[in-house]
């Protein structure tokens, strides 16, 4: 008896610890053996201590690592408010988008704007490992030509991968792609042409709103909503008004708000489509990184008349550089076959076959539960930082996945301006304004939370947050 209640009253004063910031989301609390020895009791008490704690959601155990701080703290910043229904436009940012893109990727900048995972949650040394593999015994295939739809052995894992998303299809269903970007604009390809609409969510995916300015379409943007996603009501309003050829839209994490659809929602979604007339094209390239696996699926698993073209990548699991992708097009298949057999053939011949490789033996699924676990402490450390430097005003959202957080400030603070400042002092962001055709969001960031919790990292968003209160301060206009 006297060992329990010494286990609890351990329990009890580091979960009180936690609460006070002592030690903060992401961190490692002290060992068990420093622990024991700190407190002079044995291991095994420590131990039960540490087990009662994990019950209680609040610390996790990293293989040969230790025990890490998982508690989400208690966050009073509101999510941001959804935004408004404007006309239909040509995308008129592009430039814009580029000159922001390329600043960001300056040398030595920390880089807290582009959705880029670091290299520390990527499976680098096992793809070399395959690479290295393939290329040695598999030479003679792995440096010809693989033609679409792509490497039959890496379609085929694909179609297993799908199953986790709710989908069934078979191999010879999926096109294999330079990655997600190239599947979307593939399916924008063969599903519109100059001069159509197509609806959006808002905020955007960036590289849409480029993508849509290429193909000279014009958008409309649909108010998303930070825990559910895109208001179906909203699309059906805007499809009532106007002839949206197709909705690009993200079910599962949306980019940057990270919403996720439920399924009573995506069948909505559905019927309006069927209402309308009109295509679905689903990113969901952020869809392996739900925190809750199994809570949310893909959009594609509720299509029942062929009506949604799916699309996603392993660009933010398994590594931006291997330009992996597929789309899915079901009755559109053909055509898409025919557009990337007479424009790009398929994605690289070596990367095809090493990550097929890797697919087949590497653990994929045993590193996607170790950085759905670093990415969730990620967001929870961010966002309590966010809470404590930024202005009173300050919104943020409460992803169920993914390594993105998106920061709505007060209306005062123009973070084009914040961009340029920061920049100045070694850190990226990426402002608001590339996610619209519009100026709704000219006051927000998204902040990339796929960078381990460090020192720097918390010094870099005090930084945002002084620079961020001086804009306050100084009433900057937005836009």
């Amino acid at each position: 008896m006297t060992n329990l209640l010494l286990y609890q009253r351990i329990a009890r004063q580091l979960a009180e610890d936690i609460r006070r910031g002592v030690y903060r989301p992401g961190e490692r609390v002290p060992s068990v053996r420093k622990m024991s020895q700190r407190l002079n009791v044995s291991h095994a008490t420590v131990l039960q201590a540490y087990a009662n704690l994990e019950d209680q959601g609040m610390i996790r155990a990293r293989p040969q690592s230790g025990f890490y701080v998982h508690q989400t703290p208690a966050l009073t910043a509101p999510t941001p408010d959804i935004a408004q229904v404007e006309r239909p436009q040509l995308v008129t940012r592009s430039s814009i988008i580029a000159q922001v893109l390329s600043e960001s990727r300056r040398e030595g900048v920390i880089p807290l704007g582009a959705a880029v995972p670091h290299a520390d949650y990527l499976p680098i040394r096992a793809l070399r490992q395959y690479l290295s593999r393939v290329t040695r015994f598999q030479s003679a295939r792995a440096f010809s030509y693989v033609f679409s739809p792509g490497y039959e052995p890496l379609r085929r894992q694909v179609a297993i991968r799908m199953r986790d998303a709710g989908v069934v299809v078979d191999p010879g269903e999926v096109i294999i792609t330079h990655g997600c970007v190239d599947a979307l604009q593939m399916a924008l390809r063969v599903l519109t042409g100059p001069g159509d609409l197509i609806a959006v969510e808002s905020p955007s995916y960036y590289g849409l709103l480029q993508l849509a300015d290429l193909l000279g379409l014009k958008v409309i943007e649909i108010p998303s909503d930070p825990d559910t996603g895109i208001s179906v009501e909203a699309l059906q309003l805007a499809a009532a008004q106007w002839p949206i050829k197709t909705l690009v839209m993200t079910a599962r994490l949306s980019n940057p708000l990270g919403g996720a659809m439920s399924d009573s929602r995506q069948k909505q979604l559905l019927e309006v489509a069927e209402r309308f007339d009109f295509r679905v094209i689903e990113d969901d390239i952020y869809g392996e990184l739900v925190f809750e696996q199994g809570v949310f699926k893909a959009l594609k698993s509720q299509d029942r008349n062929d009506r949604v073209l799916y699309c996603s990548s392993f660009s933010k699991t398994l590594s931006p550089g291997v330009r992996i992708g597929w789309v899915i097009a079901g009755r559109y298949h053909d055509a898409l076959q025919r557009l990337q057999t007479f424009s790009t053939y398929s994605a690289c011949s070596v990367t095809q076959l090493g990550v097929a490789a890797y697919l087949e033996n590497g653990g994929y699924d045993r590193h996607l539960r170790y950085i759905r676990q670093e990415y969730c402490s990620n967001i929870s450390a961010y966002q309590l930082a966010v809470q404590r430097y930024f202005p009173d005003g300050t919104q943020m959202t409460r992803p169920k996945g993914n390594f993105i957080l998106w920061v709505s400030l007060p209306a005062r603070v123009n973070t084009k301006i914040l961009h340029a400042w920061a920049l100045e002092r070694g850190i990226s962001i990426a402002p608001g304004l590339i996610f619209s055709n519009t100026e709704q969001f000219n006051h927000c960031i998204r902040l990339n939370c796929g960078i381990p919790w460090s020192a720097s990292v918390d010094q870099a968003l005090q930084t945002l947050g002084e620079l961020a209160a001086r804009l306050c301060m100084e009433g900057a206009v937005v836009g």
